[in-house]
């Protein structure tokens, strides 16, 4: 097994080893992963924060040694919207949530290569109370199947970036985030920050949002927006009906 760190802004993630293969998720600066096979140049990936697994191209990946991957010091993320990377004077523009490891005096130091970070941070520490001012950055990104950035987003990708800057681990996708949590028998007793989850007509969980105050919700659909929510589900203020069936509120914090 090899070990590596993502080098680019954002890195798609596919399910099969093909540029016109799915984009089933992303790999965002500073991430771990593990490489499990080759094929020219594409490796089959873990992410080590969500265990995610797909192809990506190798060039967009620094391998590492296992004692270096293991060493990574505790990690900050970049907190701004967007954030400046330089390399050899050459601009990266990294998305919020992107991984800093290793950031000394504003140094990236990852295997042989140097990166200077012009940007602000945080430490994953943020409170429930904080939800909310976090999920509203991503407001007006456009949707993006499989994506977990500014540049583009969907919405399990939006919910798991948010619950990290908040210090909560939860997996990539819709269905499996429902798995966690307290289930709440009333939508009246939930708080900003919980999360709404949506079923399709075979009972599919396939939409997940973050409630805010006043009968409102913070989602991707189309766009990250904000549409009114109640037991029905949640109401698209653009086409005046409902897009989505509300099938359980949970609260994870």
């Amino acid at each position: 097994m090899k070990f590596a760190i993502c080098q680019v802004s954002v890195s798609p993630l596919r399910a099969e080893a093909s540029d016109r293969s799915e984009m089933v998720s992303q790999i965002l600066f500073g991430e771990k992963v593990e490489i499990f096979e080759q094929k020219d140049n594409w490796i089959k990936i873990k992410a080590e924060f969500d265990n995610y697994e797909g192809w990506a191209d190798k060039k967009q990946f620094l391998e590492v040694s296992e004692e270096e991957f293991q060493n990574i010091n505790p990690e900050l993320y970049a907190s701004e919207s967007f954030n400046l990377l330089v390399e050899n004077d050459n601009p990266i523009t990294l998305p919020i949530a992107a991984h800093l490891p290793n950031l000394i005096d504003y140094k990236i130091n990852l295997g042989n290569k140097e990166f200077e970070y012009l940007g602000e941070t945080c430490s994953g520490n943020f409170t429930k109370t904080d939800i909310v001012s976090i999920a509203k950055l991503y407001l007006n990104t456009p949707y993006l199947w499989g994506g977990k950035s500014v540049f583009g987003i969907d919405c399990s990708g939006l919910v798991q970036q948010v619950y990290k800057l908040c210090g909560h681990k939860l997996p990539r996708d819709a269905y499996q985030q429902a798995e966690f949590g307290e289930a709440l028998s009333f939508i009246e007793e939930a708080e900003a920050g919980d999360l709404a989850f949506f079923d399709n007509k075979e009972g599919k969980i396939i939409h997940v949002g973050i409630i805010l105050e006043g009968n409102k919700i913070i989602h991707a659909h189309g766009k990250v927006r904000i549409d009114p929510f109640d037991n029905n589900g949640i109401f698209n203020t653009d086409y005046q009906n409902y897009s989505h069936k509300l099938r359980v509120v949970k609260r994870i914090i």
